[in-house]
């Protein structure tokens, strides 16, 4: 009988839906299972089951190549299922995280804060998992169910949530490894680093690109950070370094590296001033950066001129690893710019650098000097009118000429006479209306400082995106900012609610304490909903009214849905249940709640609330 159960596991391991190894304990950690195919097995054979300990070792083999299909099985979405096929409900997207949770935490012993990181931050692997139940109704019980009989890859959910695609995971996956806690190694090294304070979010990008720092032995990443420390860096520093270039963990320490820290210290530039100018979207070559500091160095700028530009235009030293300002310097001291203009022409144009702006200078330099244009007058017209040359790419020189019916000369002198028509004259396309800015004047200073107050990091890709974002004046800001805070919240709240949603701010602090007032003392609400949900002050006064009115009478006339979790009409409804969803959902999921609400719901439209 043992025999013939051999081979029938032999034969089918290709059909076996999952494996587990077996660690012969019990308790919360039951010996796992190779559960057998209901397809070939009878009723009464069912409850047979035999662990991998039974099997001798020249099985094993077959176990690591059933072990192996978990993932393809798991990847694959099901279309012809509703919960793949849809937008997932809320409600249902908790009760899968809450059921990858319990399977995690209580059935795979992780650790209580990274079971809830996982599932929380795996949605596509979720959805994944979704497509393989049925029940709608009860979507919990059916996925503990699906868990109970059916391992999953765990370093799949577990990458996702570290920030790595799901088109990424297939080439990092362990071959032969299914449950984190096999990879004692890579859990210790992960660890160590959200216990540093690295995000959980940047670290897959630090596994995809130096997997080699999961693999040390105990201590080795805390005395790699440590040394890091010692150079004089803060830890928010070394985070930011080490998220946005995770070679600098790798191996010996970088020579190249120590050298572009001792260069900014000689021009009196504070070593955590970097980073505010390092992103995690770019990569980072030292030697290019060191290459570029000794080039600015050896043409002779004032040490302390060159120390004010870099500290103000850090993107000039870390932006493509300093390849552009190289050749940026090099055309313009081959114009004939003098040092002194150089440092000049970029304060005029800090943000010079941004796209394909260097390329398009470079080769409408070339075209000029190709046209016949002395180097005296290429030099003017690159000083005083930069935006015309760097805004398009220009075509080549010969189809110009026949395009226009011009001569070479005729063409220089037009060009001469009104540079800024460059760019319409030599490129197919229209160029930006958009002047490039130049020097950051008073409106943008005061507003930069508001920001730095609420905890941007000067000159950082944050800093850029909120000044894009909140609109106003920096004492305009601070005043709808304290309006906030004098309703009774403390700053440290306000600044968290303004950077999650900045368009908090980008309203009159009149519109502002009308909706408080509304929240507060008409529908009865704490700040902490508030807090919950700051976007609530972003939509307008009278859709608020509406979508509330609409929900009191719906209390009124005892509509109550009870959840699993919650109920939907309550006397604490969540903010968020009434207001984030379209007039479509509304109408769908609360309107309807009621056979007479559908009428109600256009008398309270047609009327003035």
């Amino acid at each position: 009988m043992i025999a013939y159960r051999f081979f029938l596991i032999a034969s089918f391991s290709r059909m076996v839906p999952c494996v587990r190894e077996g660690t012969g304990g019990s308790g919360r950690n039951p010996s796992r299972i190779l559960r057998k195919n209901p397809i070939f097995f009878s009723k009464s054979q069912k409850s047979q089951f035999v662990t991998i300990a039974q099997l001798p070792k020249s099985m094993h083999l077959r176990v690591s190549h059933v072990k192996k299909q978990c993932y393809s099985v798991l990847s694959i979405n099901l279309s012809s299922n509703s919960h793949s096929s849809s937008k997932i409900s809320r409600v249902t997207r908790v009760d899968a995280q809450n059921a990858l949770f319990d399977y995690l935490h209580c059935t795979r012993s992780l650790h209580y804060t990274d079971a809830e990181h996982v599932s929380k931050n795996s949605p596509m692997f979720l959805q994944n998992l979704l497509s393989k139940v049925d029940d709608e109704e009860d979507v919990g019980r059916s996925l503990t169910k699906f868990l109970r009989y059916h391992p999953i890859n765990e370093f799949e959910p577990f990458f996702e949530s570290l920030g790595l695609k799901t088109s990424e995971l297939h080439l990092l996956l362990p071959k032969n490894l299914i449950y984190l806690s096999d990879d004692d190694v890579l859990l210790e090294n992960y660890h160590v680093l959200c216990n540093y304070g690295v995000p959980r979010s940047k670290i897959g990008k630090m596994y995809k690109e130096g997997m080699e720092i999961f693999r040390y032995d105990f201590g080795v990443l805390s005395l790699k950070l440590q040394a890091y420390e010692r150079l004089g860096l803060s830890k928010p520093t070394i985070i930011k370094l080490v998220t946005c270039c995770p070679a600098l963990l790798v191996g010996d320490i970088n020579v190249d590296f120590l050298s572009v820290l001792e260069k900014l210290k000689n021009f009196g530039v504070e070593l955590d001033w970097i980073r505010g100018s390092l992103s995690d979207k770019s990569k980072y070559e030292w030697n290019r950066i060191l290459e570029m500091l000794r080039f600015l160095d050896g043409i002779g700028c004032n040490k302390k001129e060159l120390s004010m530009f870099i500290k103000e235009h850090p993107r000039f030293v870390f932006d493509d690893s300093g390849k552009k300002i190289y050749i940026l310097v090099a055309v313009l001291l081959k114009l004939g710019l003098k040092r002194e203009e150089i440092l000049l022409f970029f304060e005029q144009y800090p943000r010079i650098l941004t796209g394909s702006f260097t390329k398009n200078l470079w080769r409408s330099v070339q075209f000029l000097s190709e046209i016949g244009m002395e180097s005296k007058d290429i030099a003017s017209i690159v000083s005083k009118h930069a935006q015309a040359l760097g805004s398009a790419y220009c075509l080549q020189p010969k189809l110009v000429l026949e395009n226009s019916n011009m001569s070479a000369k005729k063409l220089c002198e037009v060009i001469k006479k009104d540079p800024s028509q460059f760019s319409v004259l030599t490129s197919r396309r229209k160029t930006s209306s958009t002047p490039l800015p130049k020097i950051e004047g008073t409106f943008l200073k005061e507003k930069t400082a508001f920001l730095l107050k609420l905890g941007f990091v000067e000159n950082s890709d944050e800093m850029a995106k909120a000044l894009s974002k909140f609109r106003g004046r920096g004492d305009q800001l601070q005043e709808r900012f304290d309006c906030l805070v004098n309703a009774g919240l403390d700053c440290h709240t306000v600044s968290e609610m303004v950077r999650l949603v900045p368009p908090v701010l980008n309203q009159s602090t009149d519109v502002v304490q009308k909706k408080l007032d509304y929240l507060l003392n008409d529908l009865g609400y704490t700040l902490e909903s508030l807090v919950a949900f700051p976007t609530f002050l972003c939509y307008n006064l009278e859709k608020i009214k509406l979508r509330f009115a609409m929900y009191k009478w719906l209390k009124e006339n005892g509509v109550v849905i009870a959840t699993k979790n919650r109920k939907m009409v309550s006397s604490t409804v969540a903010l968020s249940t009434l207001l984030a969803c379209s007039d479509a959902r509304f109408v769908k999921y609360v309107v309807s709640l009621h056979p007479g609400g559908a009428k109600v719901w256009e008398r309270l439209k047609s009327s003035s609330l």
